[in-house]
């Protein structure tokens, strides 16, 4: 169980991110065991085939620890801004004292034997840091690069998502909205991030608390640290339309009220995406949709918000009920 002592100022401070390396570090779960992430296997049939050959394939996967599927924690750092370059946070864990890399190398392992080419590497903690820093580099490139776009708009739609409904509903709905293990009450948050067995108990008292969604997370997972900001990374919403290709014909009767094109979009808005991700599931160019798009917001069944440097487009209740009343 982590707890989490929040008072009313950290929940006031309280702030969502993404983070490219979270995502190209936790992926590698699914590469473990692609039945526990049968959402992804478009994704993970396309990967495994790219790393077959890979000569760094065992270090790669190495980075899992077996059993607890721990990762070494240098390797996602926490967040410093919403929405974080990769070139940057890469700059972080190579800027990783050399002794806390093999600290937290041995930590996921939690006293299990390491593989020998990590532990080869442990002999040698400024080394062990710089490859593994590199491996995570290449693998970013080969594996989620490709599909970033794609992914960082489901991130962000999250986001958006989240941060509506603590305007809406306040702190407590987010909070007990992570995980279904969440716990909110007098001021501290309990989760229950892991079957294996830990006890953390933080309290925040000003350090900043990260609310981080991630597609490859099964339940909330917690990086615990005394030195660093409190962060929980949690399942994201929307993860299912991550790969979709296929689409969706519109509601009949909604098709003779505002034509066949604004209905589909508009049944498609299931949760808040980008112009770029409708295009692509649509299967329309960005500008058709941008037009779409404009006619929809006009006559208020869609609304927009700004998530960083993406805008974000969203039913609105009307526009639930609209699509709610199919024929």
């Amino acid at each position: 169980m982590i707890s989490y002592r929040l008072d009313v100022d950290d929940l006031a401070d309280m702030r969502f991110a993404c983070s490219p390396l979270l995502e190209a570090a936790t992926s590698l779960w699914a590469l473990h065991e692609p039945s526990a992430h049968v959402v992804h296997l478009p994704w993970i049939r396309r990967t495994e085939a790219l790393i077959a050959d890979w000569p760094d394939r065992d270090l790669l996967l190495s980075l899992v620890a077996p059993e607890v599927q721990w990762l070494p924690d240098f390797l996602t750092p926490r967040p410093e801004s919403p929405l974080p370059e990769v070139k940057d946070e890469l700059r972080r864990v190579r800027a990783t004292p050399p002794g806390r890399a093999l600290t937290d190398v041995l930590g996921a392992y939690g006293g299990r034997p390491l593989p020998p080419e990590l532990a080869r590497l442990c002999e040698q903690p400024r080394r062990l840091r710089d490859r593994l820093s590199d491996l995570l580099e290449s693998y970013w490139e080969l594996a989620i690069e490709p599909h970033w776009r794609r992914m960082q708009a489901v991130l962000e739609a999250d986001m958006v998502y989240r941060a509506r409904l603590l305007a809406r509903d306040g702190a407590a709905a987010v909070l007990t909205g992570l995980d279904p293990s969440a716990i909110w009450a007098d001021g501290v948050l309990r989760l229950r991030v892991s079957s294996y067995r830990l006890d953390y108990d933080a309290v925040v008292q000003g350090r900043g608390f990260w609310l981080v969604p991630t597609l490859f997370a099964k339940h909330a997972i917690s990086p615990v640290g005394a030195d660093e900001p409190p962060t929980v990374a949690y399942p994201a919403r929307g993860i299912g339309t991550l790969w979709e290709t296929a689409v969706e014909p519109g509601p009949e009767a909604l098709d003779e009220l505002i034509g066949r094109a604004r209905a589909g979009l508009l049944a498609t808005l299931d949760s808040p995406a980008s112009t770029l991700e409708l295009a692509r599931r649509r299967g329309v160019t960005p500008s058709a949709i941008s037009q779409q798009l404009a006619a929809l917001t006009a006559n208020r069944l869609v609304t927009k918000a700004r998530a960083g440097r993406v805008v974000l487009y969203a039913r609105t209740e009307l526009g639930d009920q609209l699509v709610g009343r199919r024929s």
